[in-house]
């Protein structure tokens, strides 16, 4: 465990002036606050803190930060309060502790509600103050190292968001060395079939590569010299995840990963880095498409160097990257890099570098725009972490976009008006559709027409979170109005039937009152707009307000009930069957059907969205097209646990193209008591076959039980789910 005078000592390394009875007040109370809690390592729990406040103190943070690593877990896990934090370390300190404190005592609707609000919560913070973030990331670190002692079920689901989040963040602040180690440590636990066979693999060559590092290194080092460069040269193979991305990407095994070795130059000026450029270029052929010039446009988080690809000693493919000890120090430590001490303690960052982290506003506004928090947590998966694209406006200035973004996503980026009424771009001077895909150095022009509108096609063709948000809201808005509409002539309809005026019964506050408080809603609009949705039904309406006189009918006082004994009759009767399937409200065998885009599976996380005239239908959640939903039609459903469902899935199987292996791999499913019901088999000319399977499958665990068993095949490349 990390003594608090080794602790002192690091900070004190880097900032002479800390306070360190400060920290030292912080070692001591959480100390206290985590006595005899363990973890499930059987170490004391207060390993933990300790060990995410020297992470911290590698990034050479504040005194401040040292201490919120040491408190962070304090409001969680013990009985302190933030107000407590606050009077014994000062406002600083517990605002930096509250934005990484978890929701904990909050009840949500799902584990994935809540995670989405954690990270809601930590966006707003760190909006506010950049630290919070720096000292999550520290802390996920530490329990991404210590995690061997976890349930299989938490490894995963950690890991899952590490790879999904965590990673990515890190990356966004430029902090290379905490992503590379982060999707490293989830691959570990995401995947560990693959991981360990590749573990297996590259330690069988280790030796051939180390000499081979050191021969290209030896000769780097020494023809740069010969032209009178200082420089150290370095070289590595690729981390774990890198490499086995590749493998998946080019369907290929580790044989036949070309560039799994990189190296580093590190040179004293910019110039020396571009002629240095040329010295390699010189002795070594260069692939052509390969070269990036990452110094003249930096990364968004500020990321500078010069990437290149050459067919070095035996033929083999290497990428060199030149950098000056500046450009690295930036590189490994990314924005932790840029901190600025200020004279009484604390610290930030330097205005100039804060205006580069543009993306954390933009995180800011998703928030505010993006109400539902599952939808907020995809938009950021989907759009904040991509490869990025760089193009510039008609004046010059370079904006960036996700890979794969279009015009469209232009368009809104300059303002919502413009993105509404776009019908293309001028791209380089020449016309091109919403379609068009930006590439790096477009000059784009965007072209309006007063006539045109965003529609449901534009969601598909959109690839950034704004853009997508500002076309759902213009289109939930419109569908709203519509239902809204809807919802007047039914409801109109029904009680005119009975003889029961709605603009009167709209203006008796205590009647209306009565039926918007027995079926749970706010206003007339909102009544309105649940009818026009199939929510709610008109009959229910009038049974609240005109209960049947029959002898034994159901009374007004319990319209919920009503509305369920209804529906459950309605859908048996459609059905003819009673078996166990969706259950919604209490309410089992739904009518429903399973949206084609995901095939939702027993043991799946699903929602539930009601479409008029077809029941509900089924997503699973996370699948993008379910945020294409308006979400006031979505309900929180789940599987019936006298659930008897085989549903058809889809495998994907690729596989090396060799004689026998489509036969071991049908075995494979056959002892698994598999019956395929389609098999789609295509040979290409690399040596792979890319196999789709398709079968009827029970639940999500037969389904992973089939995929870790067709992974361990011999010759099998990648199986993954259609």
């Amino acid at each position: 465990m990390l003594q608090v005078a080794d602790l002192i000592e690091r900070v004190r390394g880097y900032q002479p002036g800390a306070d360190v009875e400060l920290i030292r007040r912080a070692y001591d109370y959480s100390l206290k606050a985590h006595s005899g809690q363990m973890r499930k390592s059987g170490d004391p729990y207060f390993v933990h803190p300790a060990s995410v406040a020297g992470i911290i103190a590698e990034l050479r943070l504040d005194t401040a930060s040292i201490c919120a690593g040491l408190l962070h877990d304090v409001v969680e896990d013990t009985l302190a309060t933030t107000k407590d934090i606050e009077r014994e370390f000062g406002a600083e300190i517990a605002t930096l502790v509250d934005g990484v404190t978890k929701l904990s005592k909050i009840n949500f609707v799902s584990k994935e509600d809540r995670q989405a609000e954690n990270f809601r919560k930590m966006v707003v913070a760190m909006a506010r103050d950049i630290r919070v973030l720096l000292v999550k990331l520290c802390d996920r670190i530490d329990n991404m190292r210590t995690m061997e002692h976890m349930k299989p079920e938490a490894q995963e689901r950690i890991s899952r968001e590490t790879m999904e989040i965590y990673a990515p963040l890190a990356n966004r602040l430029g902090m290379a060395a905490f992503k590379l180690e982060l999707e490293d440590l989830a691959f570990r636990y995401l995947e560990p079939d693959a991981y360990g066979e590749l573990v297996t693999q590259i330690a069988k060559s280790q030796r051939e590569r180390d000499k081979y590092i050191a021969d290209v290194s030896k000769t780097l080092a020494s023809r740069l010299a010969e032209q009178g460069f200082a420089v150290d040269v370095t070289g590595r193979a690729k981390h774990l995840y890198s490499i086995w991305r590749k493998m998946r990407a080019q369907e290929a095994t580790l044989d036949q990963i070309h560039d799994a070795i990189a190296f580093r130059m590190l040179v004293e000026s910019v110039g020396d880095c571009y002629a240095a450029l040329g010295v390699v270029h010189s002795k070594w052929v260069p692939v052509p498409g390969r070269f990036k010039d990452y110094i003249a446009l930096p990364k968004p988080n500020m990321y500078q160097s010069l990437h290149t690809t050459v067919i070095g000693p035996g033929r083999e493919r290497i990428e060199i990257q030149i950098r000056t000890h500046e450009m690295h120090r930036v590189a490994e430590r990314g924005i932790a890099a840029h901190w600025k001490y200020k004279e009484r303690g604390g610290g930030g960052i330097a205005d100039s570098d804060a205006e580069k982290f543009g993306w954390l506003r933009q995180l800011m506004e998703w928030q505010k725009d993006l109400k539902d928090p599952a939808e907020f947590l995809e938009g950021v998966k989907v759009d904040l972490f991509q490869d990025e694209v760089y193009v510039f406006t008609p004046k010059g200035d370079v904006r960036a976009f996700p890979r794969g973004a279009t015009p469209i996503d232009f368009a809104f980026s300059i303002h919502s008006a413009i993105g509404e009424k776009v019908t293309g771009a001028r791209v380089n001077g020449k016309l091109e559709p919403l379609r068009y895909r930006l590439k790096s150095g477009d000059v784009v022009d965007i072209v309006t027409s007063s006539g045109q509108h965003p529609s449901k096609d534009w969601l598909d063709i959109a690839g950034t979170t704004r853009a997508r948000a500002k076309i759902r809201n213009f289109l939930r808005a419109e569908e709203r109005e519509k239902s809204h509409k809807l919802g007047r002539e039914l409801l109109e309809r029904e009680l005119h039937k009975a003889g029961v005026s709605m603009n009167k019964l709209f203006k008796n506050d205590a009647e209306f009152g009565r039926v918007l408080a027995a079926l749970k809603l706010q206003s007339q609009e909102e009544l309105l707009i649940a009818i026009g949705y199939g929510k709610t039904r008109p009959e229910d309406v009038l049974a609240i307000i005109a209960p049947p006189a029959q002898e034994g009918a159901p009374s007004s006082a319990a319209p919920a009930e009503l509305r369920e004994g209804r529906l459950a009759g309605f859908v048996r009767k459609i059905s003819g069957k009673d078996e166990g399937g969706i259950r919604l409200s209490g309410i089992d065998d739904v009518l429903v059907r399973y949206a084609k885009c995901c095939n939702p599976l027993p043991g799946d996380d699903i929602l539930g969205f009601i479409t008029r005239g077809r029941g509900l239908t089924i997503h699973r959640r996370g699948c993008s097209k379910a945020f294409d939903t308006d979400p006031d039609r979505r309900v929180e459903i789940g599987w019936d646990a006298k659930a008897k469902i085989n549903r058809s899935v889809q495998l994907r199987v690729v596989t090396a193209n060799r004689p026998g292996i489509l036969a071991t791999v049908g075995q494979t499913f056959s002892a698994q008591g598999i019956n395929l019901s389609e098999a789609l088999c295509r040979a290409g000319d690399d040596g792979r076959a890319i196999n789709v399977f398709t079968f009827p499958c029970s639940d999500l665990d037969q389904l992973k039980v089939v995929m870790r068993a067709l992974q361990k095949v011999q010759g099998v490349v990648a199986v993954e789910r259609g």
